[in-house]
């Protein structure tokens, strides 16, 4: 049999076990979950200290869903890649990245959970601390140990640019700002049931796409890993949910999307890709920005679903709309990539 049909093989039974794994341990996550109360009230204040009243009026019959969702994801995706898809050059910093983000969210969640105050968590210096940390040992690690520096151009030929560019010393701080941009656009975008489950699983999805072409076939896996352990939890996630995602969740598939970006070489590529995380934090950022310096608000609510929402789309609407547009988003990245 050749070897490329044998990898093929290789990653649809890990993409399917993963998904059978993560369905199997749900019951057992939900009874957690639910037994010792390990959902969050929800938030009553912006970060600059206002009152939420869109935000509350659209959420506030969901208050007591759990958080923590996310352990099913990354603890099936580590798991499954440490025992079978462990490979020195194209899964053990992805690995790495997922596992300590994911336990980074998690603090965050458990506090959240615990802790008291109109805002809980981690504060926004710590988590940021934190994930500049992580980012930076694998910033050191591309450019020092894997001599990375050289990003590609999507689409060059066609835009008669040169394919790929040697930024040198600068890679470390473009690595470094995606991935805690990433990052925190995950998290961003999740704020509606099944909305950044089913974005990520078709971010991932087509990164498998990627990595097969690139004959990366242990990353290819490792994204189908993250893939089926994502549909399973959609299976439970999308509208109403029985659970959600939580900071582990999102920390963990945001800078690891971010990572694998880099081990494909496909950066530029990723704004595209990942279209719908990008929108979210910016649509946030700029929130913040019109609200402090001129006073008043671009969005009805922000991020970008929430004013979907404000306007009077329903949930389900705006998740799976923004489901549409992340696919084909993904697939005009993948053809780019591909063609450059």
């Amino acid at each position: 049999m050749p070897t490329t049909d044998g990898e093929l093989i290789r990653i649809f039974s890990l993409t399917t076990g993963s998904f059978v794994l993560a369905m199997v341990l749900t019951p057992l996550l939900t009874h957690f979950l639910y037994k010792y109360k390990l959902s969050q009230k929800l938030r009553s204040e912006a970060w600059d200290g206002t009152d939420v009243p869109v935000y509350l009026s659209l959420h506030k019959k969901k208050e007591g869903t759990p958080l923590m969702g996310g352990l099913l994801i990354w603890i099936t995706a580590a798991v499954l890649t440490v025992l079978f898809n462990l490979t020195r050059s194209q899964t053990y910093l992805p690995v790495f990245v997922l596992v300590t983000t994911g336990f980074l969210g998690l603090i965050d969640d458990i506090l959240k959970v615990k802790g008291t105050g109109k805002i809980r968590g981690l504060s926004t210096q710590l988590k940021f601390l934190f994930q500049f940390i992580i980012a930076g040992l694998g910033a050191w690690w591309f450019f020092y140990k894997l001599d990375f520096s050289v990003v590609a151009i999507p689409a060059a030929q066609l835009l008669h640019l040169p394919v790929s560019v040697d930024i040198g010393w600068w890679y470390v701080p473009l690595f470094v700002l995606a991935v805690v941009f990433i990052t925190n656009a995950v998290n961003i975008t999740d704020g509606l049931d099944g909305l950044a489950g089913g974005v990520a699983a078709i971010c991932f999805g087509a990164y498998l796409v990627i990595a097969w072409i690139q004959g990366q076939y242990g990353l290819a896996a490792f994204c189908g890993t993250l893939s089926g352990a994502l549909l399973a939890f959609l299976w439970f996630n999308i509208y109403p949910a029985r659970f959600w995602m939580g900071d582990t969740g999102s920390f963990a598939l945001g800078a690891t999307l971010a990572v694998v970006a880099f081990l494909t070489n496909t950066i530029f590529a990723l704004p595209i890709i990942a279209f719908v995380f990008v929108v979210e934090a910016c649509s946030s950022l700029l929130q913040r920005f019109s609200k402090k310096y001129f006073k008043r608000k671009i969005f009805i609510s922000a991020p970008m679903h929430h004013h979907f929402e404000a306007i009077g789309w329903p949930e389900t609407k705006v998740t799976m709309r923004f489901w549409v547009v992340s696919l084909v988003c993904a697939s005009v990245g993948v053809v780019l990539v591909i063609y450059r």
